[in-house]
């Protein structure tokens, strides 16, 4: 059968060169030309031709000669030719091409940059930015990162008395002559909006639609420090944690396993296009999607996401510094960790896909809908001795979600009408299971214990 690594041809056509090119710039392969895309033995009739003339089309299109065996059959001859990996970029008259998966794709725009820039050992957080200075560097965001690589045990403890030139330079992130890459200013600098407009992490709470955004927040800081500032605004503001309690002991889990989450979030910032537009995550009923800029690398694909394979990160340097903090894996198996954790739990496992330019993952909100607030008191406070009706438990559940949400929005999420909203919030008030501070317009609900 086809594979990444094997092409079948019926017949040569010199459209085929392409090909042969996008096996050289993956990890090499074979075409055989001859035999169906079954694997069954159709047979050519200029096998001699071949065998003569491709080497001259090779080195004229491609500039390499693979090597060509002819085989036979049960009396049918075809051909196959094999490709070795190239260590430097290879064009088929003037255009790259790719082997990923069983398809070829023509390499153009950031892809054709990025691929360029991988077979060359670099990256684009490698490029030194003109003008910047040590002056740019956050002092506390690069003292939080030695902090987290010691307790990770991936920096030696001596690293904290290093001085912030000695750490920089440690991480290849400061040159010789003194000048820092694009990837310092990103994860350490004390503007990184300066020098990346679009750094921000957003993230929104939608209701029914696109156009039923109740509330956002925009997260611009140092690399090093997004995943615990989203994860830290998920907590407060967006993601349900309810009550649990084991022995006297109070604990909060997320309703999606924390760990995945934030290894989600991290790819979502090691691995995006800083080139494209903020990583965004939507927050609905149902579901989260993260999305950040840049398609999977060509060797990786949907399809074999999840099962183990080599790590292939966009931005080389960062993706260093994330996994010293001890925020990432280097072997490329963040995905496998984040199915695992979301098997443990019996939850579905998020998907992940090409769209829009970019890679988006979704996350079924599973405990959220099923959540039931007074079912057996693990999620804590007196509501489990208290009888409420299922729109009452959902109305608990959005204000802990969002305190300052109006009667209007909450309609809008449970698709009901704002009266009835209104009557049961004044029946919940009456039992003394949620409280208002402050006024209509500028107020907030309290759940009460």
């Amino acid at each position: 059968m086809e594979s990444q690594n094997i092409e079948y041809k019926q017949s040569w056509k010199d459209e085929y060169l392409k090909w042969i090119c996008g096996f050289a710039n993956a990890q090499g392969g074979t075409i055989y030309i001859g035999i169906d895309d079954n694997g069954n033995v159709v047979g050519i009739d200029n096998a001699k031709y071949l065998l003569e003339n491709l080497p001259n089309k090779c080195i004229q299109a491609t500039g390499i000669v693979p090597d060509i065996e002819l085989y036979s059959d049960a009396g049918k001859d075809y051909v196959a030719i094999h490709i070795k990996p190239s260590e430097q970029p290879v064009a088929c008259n003037g255009k790259y091409y790719m082997r990923s998966g069983s398809t070829l794709q023509e390499l153009s725009g950031n892809s054709l940059t990025d691929f360029l820039l991988r077979k060359t050992n670099s990256s684009w957080d490698m490029h030194i930015v003109p003008d910047a200075t040590l002056d740019d560097i956050d002092a506390d965001a690069l003292r939080f990162f030695i902090g987290a690589a010691v307790e990770s045990h991936r920096l030696d403890e001596s690293a904290r008395n290093a001085t912030p030139k000695e750490i920089l330079r440690k991480l290849g992130l400061l040159d010789k002559q003194g000048g820092l890459t694009f990837a310092a200013l990103m994860l350490f600098g004390k503007d990184v909006e300066y020098y990346c407009p679009k750094a921000a992490f957003r993230i929104g709470r939608f209701g029914a639609s696109q156009a039923d955004l109740f509330f956002d927040d925009n997260i611009v800081c140092p690399l090093i420090l997004m995943p615990d500032k989203v994860i830290q605004v998920l907590r407060s503001r967006y993601l349900v944690a309810p009550v649990k309690y084991e022995g006297l002991r109070r604990i909060e889990p997320l309703e999606i396993p924390e760990d995945a989450l934030r290894e989600i979030v991290c790819n979502a910032i090691v691995h995006r296009d800083y080139r494209g537009t903020f990583t965004q995550m939507r927050v609905w009923n149902d579901r989260i999607e993260v999305w950040n800029s840049g398609e999977f690398p060509p060797e990786i694909t949907a399809e074999n996401l999840m099962a183990s394979h080599e790590s292939h990160p966009r931005n080389d340097l960062i993706a260093k510094v994330f996994y010293l903090a001890g925020f990432i894996e280097s072997w490329g198996r963040g995905y496998e960790k984040i199915r695992d954790a979301f098997l443990k739990e019996e939850l579905t496992v998020p998907t992940f896909e090409q769209v829009r330019g970019g890679v988006m993952a979704t996350i079924r909100r599973e405990r959220f809908v099923n959540i039931n607030i007074a079912n057996d008191g693990e999620n804590g406070g007196n509501l489990a001795v208290i009888e409420l009706t299922e729109k009452q438990q959902k109305i608990i559940e959005i204000i802990i979600q969002n305190p300052t949400i109006t009667a209007n929005q909450m309609a809008v999420i449970m698709a009901g009408k704002k009266r009835t909203i209104e009557r049961e919030l004044s029946s919940l008030r009456q039992k003394g299971i949620i409280s208002r501070e402050g006024g209509a317009r500028n107020g907030r609900w309290r759940v009460n214990n």
